[in-house]
């Protein structure tokens, strides 16, 4: 039997419905981000198996496994993990993320909140005898995806199902007959060819700040610059400055500040972005699902179960002695 600790309140999402998926009992511990309540820190330390989304300090001292129930690792000090200690994450948010995507990219086209507001008032601006309601169509769009993994797989199948031309750049190559592929440092060149720009990257050394001011300006008057990877994967100051004056449009779901206990319900960067007319703001939802907790509580299982029983884990970030 092993001891897993569920670690912080994003953690404990995946507790339910665990232990109906392992295949021996386990003993199971759900503890608060801080881990400083009564117990809580003991736990922590003695943890076979840690589930969490962040690690500062050395408080997991006999962990075989630190468990993401998430892709991103950018909140997990690597090197304040004990030495046997591997390092695994959890997808399975693809699909939701790509759903929302699409329905923010739709919902600019399809105004069903307006033209239900305006009947309401007897006011028939969009009927289709007249010619001043006239909508757009998603499908005369092209999409510029930053990232060919996961999301972008995703979001690259449905863009290319409602009929959007389709543009993809990636540190590896795309093999994809169906988009026209860029590489990574070709980035300014394809933002300037597409109506959106997509954001689907995780945060690392390589990719912070990675669509900066160049990029930004390379895109058309107009265009839409979405987030749904990492916050600063786009630089913020550079955002900012090419929102402001309304000559871009945004769609931001990721963000550079987040709640903590001290400030439990920030604004989401240090600049006034929730003054912008022509930014829409959500709370890094997208991918927030009951579809992906129990695809993520699945992979979380799995791995407990080949821990286990001794086998090779899955989506492994960080090998145990490496």
């Amino acid at each position: 039997m092993m001891k897993i600790v569920f670690y912080g309140i994003n953690a404990a999402a995946f507790e339910p419905g665990l232990s109906e998926q392992l295949e021996i009992p386990h003993e199971i511990a759900v503890i608060s981000d801080g881990a400083d309540a009564p117990g809580e820190a003991e736990a922590l330390a003695g943890a076979d198996v840690v589930v969490g989304v962040h690690l500062k300090g050395a408080g997991v001292q006999s962990a075989r496994l630190f468990q993401l129930p998430a892709a991103g690792y950018d909140l997990v000090d690597m090197a304040a993990l004990p030495a046997g200690c591997a390092v695994c994450n959890a997808f399975g948010h693809e699909n939701a993320i790509a759903e929302y995507v699409m329905s923010a990219l739709l919902s600019r086209h399809v105004p069903l909140a307006d033209a239900d507001a305006r009947l309401r008032q007897g006011d028939w601006h969009y009927w289709a005898g007249g010619t001043e309601g006239l909508r757009t169509e998603l499908g005369q769009q092209s999409i510029g995806i930053v990232g060919h993994g996961h999301i972008g797989k995703a979001v690259k199948d449905r863009a290319l199902a409602f009929g959007m031309k389709v543009h993809v750049a990636n540190r590896s190559p795309v093999d994809d007959a169906r988009v026209t592929a860029h590489g990574l440092q070709a980035l300014a060149g394809m933002a300037g060819q597409v109506d959106v720009l997509l954001n689907t990257l995780p945060l690392s050394d390589s990719t912070e700040g990675l669509i900066g001011a160049e990029v930004l300006a390379a895109m058309h008057d107009g265009a839409v610059i979405m987030n749904v990877g990492r916050g600063p994967v786009i630089d913020e100051d550079a955002l900012f400055a090419a929102l402001k004056d309304g000559r871009l449009n945004a769609i931001l779901d990721t963000w550079y500040v987040y709640p903590s206990k001290d400030a439990p319900n920030p604004l989401p960067s240090k600049h006034a972005f929730h003054e912008l007319p022509n930014v829409t703001l959500t709370p890094h939802m997208s991918a927030w699902t009951s579809g992906t907790i129990a695809r993520r509580t699945a992979t979380v299982a799995e791995n407990v179960n080949r821990l286990a029983r001794g086998d090779a884990l899955i989506n492994v970030i960080k090998e145990a002695h490496s």
